[in-house]
């Protein structure tokens, strides 16, 4: 729904980690005001939203009722559920509220939804005059937003490789860490979570469509290592002998060549059986092609300092996105289909 009216009202749907930290930054945004918050959590309910993540306070107590939120009629949400509801995203597009979420389904113009709902949700736009767009860090930044910077640069592509590292230890969410990972579960392979991106070739997609690859087949490998010795988390210990890391990778093959590798090794210490080669926090990206490079992206913070600073790396492009999203066509919108998410918004590239 393209809008000139500022500020832009945003509401924030649900408020884990990463969604204290987006609503923090609405609330602290020139152009936007934060005009609902949904929890579901009961205990936050009727808490002021800018007290719940360190700010001022913002006027916008905390609900857990829905119906509330969807009255509001915000120019967009900022839709951060575990689960994604498709009949929520429907009543907001039918609604004319732009939707700007973290969810994987949402990703890629929402491939990662069932057709028929990806097909709903897109009548839903079309009625009501909606944008939906799916970013965050990885997939999302990693996967389709720095790889276009990279790709630029060549004419010529044989193999695109993503590796992601990320110590675990001081992360503070246990249900992450022990549910939706697996850290201190027995070495049993029947008792291992299938990761979430196991599923999800599409979060890859934009990196094989933008070097012309026609990718036919997807093969996802994930494996565990045990901890040598007993390691501490911020939530709690991992015993030697139980996971202490999880290496998944996920590739996407071309007439039976692999192209892009996405590789990500989370782990809560260096010390494992079998032996990892395990990289400081952050990303390792390769490029094979007649103009390669090698990239480090690391965090220039102690790994004490990391629960407080990563949030952010999810959280910000999608406030950034905001404002693009509302200015938008109405539709199910990829990266390619907006100009770069800058911090200045659209008015960066209003004389361009």
């Amino acid at each position: 729904m393209g809008t000139t009216q500022q500020p832009l009202r945003v509401v924030q749907w649900a408020t884990g980690n990463i969604g204290l930290r987006s609503m923090r930054e609405v609330i602290r945004h020139p152009d936007m005001q934060l005009v609902g918050a949904l929890t579901y959590n009961p205990d936050k309910a009727g808490r002021d939203a800018g007290e719940l993540c360190g700010e001022a306070e913002a006027g916008v107590p905390m609900t857990t009722d829905r119906e509330a939120i969807h009255a509001l009629g915000a120019d967009c949400v900022l839709y951060m559920p575990r689960v994604v509801d498709i009949d929520d995203l429907v009543r907001f597009a039918e609604a004319g509220t732009n939707i700007v979420s973290i969810c994987m389904e949402l990703y890629d113009g929402g491939s990662g939804l069932e057709p028929a709902d990806r097909a709903r949700l897109a009548e839903a736009c079309a009625r009501g005059g909606a944008s939906v767009y799916g970013t965050g860090s990885s997939p999302g930044f990693i996967t389709d937003i720095f790889p276009y910077a990279l790709l630029s640069l060549q004419r010529q592509v044989d193999f695109y490789q993503i590796e992601e590292f990320g110590n675990m230890s001081r992360r503070d969410s246990p249900g992450m860490l022990f549910d939706q990972i697996g850290f201190g579960r027995p070495m049993d392979p029947d008792a291992y979570p299938t990761p979430r991106l196991s599923s999800a070739p599409t979060a890859f997609a934009p990196i094989a469509r933008a070097a012309g690859w026609e990718i036919d087949e997807w093969r996802t490998v994930t494996g565990f290592a045990a901890a040598r010795s007993d390691a501490w988390t911020i939530c709690g210990d991992v015993k030697a002998g139980t996971v202490g890391a999880r290496r998944l990778v996920k590739s996407g093959y071309m007439d039976g060549v692999e192209r892009v590798r996405f590789a990500q090794v989370m782990y809560i210490t260096t010390d494992l059986d079998p032996d990892w080669n395990v990289g400081e926090t952050g990303w390792r990206v390769t490029l094979r092609g007649d103009a390669s490079l090698e990239i480090d992206l690391k965090f220039p913070v102690s790994l004490d300092e990391l629960g407080d600073y990563t949030p952010a790396l999810t959280a910000n492009p999608p406030v950034n996105a905001i404002p693009f999203v509302c200015a938008a066509p109405p539709g199910l919108l990829r990266t390619a289909d907006l100009p770069p998410l800058v911090t200045a918004g659209p008015a960066a590239f209003a004389a361009q």
